[in-house]
C-alpha cells in the first residue's frame, strides 16, 4: 500500500528548492540528506516504507531530498559540503522546528555532525548510522590503491548507472544491500536511476569521498548514539567505530548485519529501533498525564474552546479547566498552548 504524505518545497540559502514532507506526530526527528533519495519512491517502496513506519511511530519524522535527487532541484551549482549543510537549516526553518533529534545515515552522518556543531540549542539527541568521520580522498596517508580504487568506483558510476545490464549496477547494489531479495535489489536499481542522473552520481560520489568532519567531532555536546554495521563493505566498520570515539560521550552499537543499508528484514533492526526508542527516551522521561488530560489536550489541540470541550466530554467548564491546569502543571508549561505543543512533541496526544 502506498504511503500517504504531503510533500513541500522551501528554498536554500542559494536559491535551490528542496522537497520535503513528514509523517507521524510526536517528538520531532530529522533525517539529514542522503544521496540516494525519491520521496516518491519511499511512498511505493517497501524498504523505506518500514524504515519511515517504524520512525514515525510516536515520532514526527522529518525528512527531504537531498538537492540534485528526487523531487528537489536537478539543476543546481557544483556540490559543496556546506550547502548540504545550508539545505538540512532551510529544511528546519521550512516545518517550523525549534529542538529536534538529528538522524545521519551514511553521508548524512557528517552533515548532521557539522548542524548539532553550528546548532547545538536546536538538536536535543544525534543519531548516525553507516557513517564516517573522513574518506579517501580527504585521510592524509591513504594508500594508493585506495584512491585507485575510489577513482574506479567512480567511473563505473558514470558507465554504468543507468545500465540495467551492467556489473556494477550488481555489485555496488549488492554491496549497499549485502544479502537483498531479488525485490529489494529491483527498488534500490529504480532508486538509483529515478533518484539521480550519472552525472549527479559521479558528483556525490566524488563530494562523499571527499568529506572530512574529524575536528567537527570532537566540538559535538548533543548526546550522540552511533551505529554501524558489523559487514559493512561500503563504509569500512572500522570508521564507524571510529567515528564514534571522536565524539565525546558517543554510545557505540554494533549491528549484526552485511550491509551498508540496514535492511528492514534484517533481525538487527529490531535492535536499531529498540537501541534508538531507548536512546530518545533517556534524557527526558514523558510526564504522566491522566486520560482526561490527554482527551482535555486534544480537543484543544483541534481549535475547541473549553465550552466546546466540555459538551463533548459531558464535563462542566469548569472541570475542563481544572483538568488543562492539571496538564500544564504536569507537562511544567505556563500556556496553554505550550502545553499542547510540549505535549505533542512528546507523543503523548497519539492516543
Amino acid at each position: 500500500m502506498a504511503l500517504k504524505q504531503d510533500i513541500r518545497f522551501c528554498t536554500s540559502a542559494d536559491g535551490v528548492k528542496i522537497a520535503t514532507t513528514s509523517t507521524g506526530t510526536g517528538m520531532p526527528i530529522v533525517r539529514a540528506g542522503t544521496w540516494l533519495s525519491h520521496l516518491e519512491c519511499d511512498a511505493i517502496h517497501e524498504e523505506p516504507q518500514a524504515y519511515i513506519r517504524a520512525l514515525s511511530k510516536g515520532f514526527s519524522y522529518v525528512r527531504y531530498d537531498s538537492r540534485g535527487c528526487g523531487l528537489s532541484d536537478r539543476k543546481i551549482p557544483p556540490l559543496s559540503f556546506k550547502d548540504s549543510v545550508n539545505d538540512l537549516e532551510a529544511v528546519v526553518a521550512s516545518h517550523n522546528l525549534k529542538r529536534f533529534a538529528l538522524l545521519g545515515l551514511s553521508m548524512g552522518a557528517a552533515t548532521s555532525i557539522a548542524y548539532a556543531v553550528r546548532h547545538p540549542e536546536q538538536v536535543s539527541h544525534l543519531i548516525l548510522c553507516g557513517g564516517f568521520a573522513s574518506s579517501v580522498f580527504s585521510t592524509p596517508n591513504v594508500s594508493q590503491q585506495a584512491i585507485d580504487e575510489a577513482e574506479l568506483v567512480i567511473k563505473s558510476a558514470e558507465i554504468g548507472w543507468n545500465n540495467s545490464k551492467s556489473a556494477f549496477r550488481k555489485l555496488f547494489v549488492g554491496r549497499l544491500l549485502g544479502n537483498p531479495t531479488p525485490e529489494q535489489q529491483r527498488e534500490l536499481e529504480e532508486r538509483m536511476q529515478l533518484s539521480m542522473t550519472p552525472e549527479m552520481a559521479v558528483a556525490y560520489l566524488r563530494n562523499n569521498f571527499s568529506m572530512n568532519v574529524r575536528d567537527l567531532c570532537t566540538q559535538v555536546k548533543t548526546p550522540t548514539l552511533v551505529f554501524h554495521c558489523r559487514k559493512d563493505e561500503t563504509i569500512n566498520f572500522e570508521q564507524g567505530r571510529k567515528l564514534a570515539s571522536l565524539i565525546p560521550g558517543a554510545h557505540f552499537v554494533a549491528l549484526e548485519a552485511q550491509g551498508h543499508i540496514l535492511l528492514s528484514t534484517e533481525p538487527a533492526m529490531k535492535v536499531f529501533e529498540a537501541e534508538f526508542r531507548t536512546f530518545l527516551g533517556s534524557s527526558e522521561s514523558a510526564p504522566q498525564l491522566t486520560p482526561r488530560q490527554v482527551e482535555v489536550l486534544q480537543a484543544v489541540a483541534h481549535g475547541q474552546t473549553d465550552k466546546e470541550v466540555a459538551k463533548a466530554l459531558h464535563l462542566s467548564p469548569r472541570t475542563v479547566e481544572m483538568h488543562m491546569s492539571g496538564a500544564m502543571k504536569a507537562l511544567g508549561c505556563a500556556t496553554r498552548t505550550e502545553a499542547v505543543h510540549r505535549a505533542g512533541s512528546l507523543g503523548l496526544l497519539d492516543t
